[in-house]
């Protein structure tokens, strides 16, 4: 079991707290409840965007051209979430190359909210618009999300690991 240094105080990370640096149950927890409440929050939007998809215009559609209609949504739906998880990952692994220091961390998390925040609002017109292409929307947001639930270690982890060794004097990571 590690144990803490007693020198050199472990930064907090948003979303895990000190918990990043033994990897303990606590730490599993928080992980599992952060994924947990993300999935929930994908699952309320898939439902959305499935019955919005199932409304207006393919109901108008005469069945043939919704048979070809639902295969294209379905081949779509499928090559956005490999793209998703594909570009998710790939940044994951430019962020794990050069990783965040816990205060570089903090920051890009708190200009994040705030896009996102500002997305959200200004997305709601445009997305009742893009209904006839919503399931793809939201599969690149699964694949995507799904690459963030996935990875070992966050690239913000690693930061601060190698910060808290470099200021104990120690060189590596576990």
């Amino acid at each position: 079991m590690r144990t803490r240094t007693t020198a050199v105080e472990v930064p907090s990370l948003p979303g895990l707290g000190t918990t990043w640096y033994e990897r303990g149950p606590r730490y599993w927890l928080r992980r599992t409840v952060n994924a947990l409440f993300l999935l929930a929050v994908l699952a309320l939007f898939g439902y959305v965007a499935l019955m919005l998809y199932s409304g207006a215009p393919r109901t108008s559609m005469p069945p043939r051209v919704r048979r070809v209609w639902d295969a294209v949504q379905i081949a779509a739906s499928c090559a956005t979430l490999i793209w998703g998880w594909v570009g998710q990952r790939r940044k994951l692994r430019r962020q794990l190359m050069d990783p965040p220091v816990p205060d570089a961390f903090r920051a890009a998390k708190r200009a994040e909210q705030g896009r996102a925040v500002y997305w959200s609002r200004a997305g709601l017109v445009p997305l009742l618009l893009a209904t006839p292409i919503l399931p793809p929307i939201v599969a690149w947001c699964v694949g995507w999300s799904a690459a963030v639930l996935t990875v070992r270690e966050y690239p913000g982890e690693v930061g601060a690991r190698r910060r808290l060794e470099a200021r104990a004097g120690r060189s590596g990571t576990w």
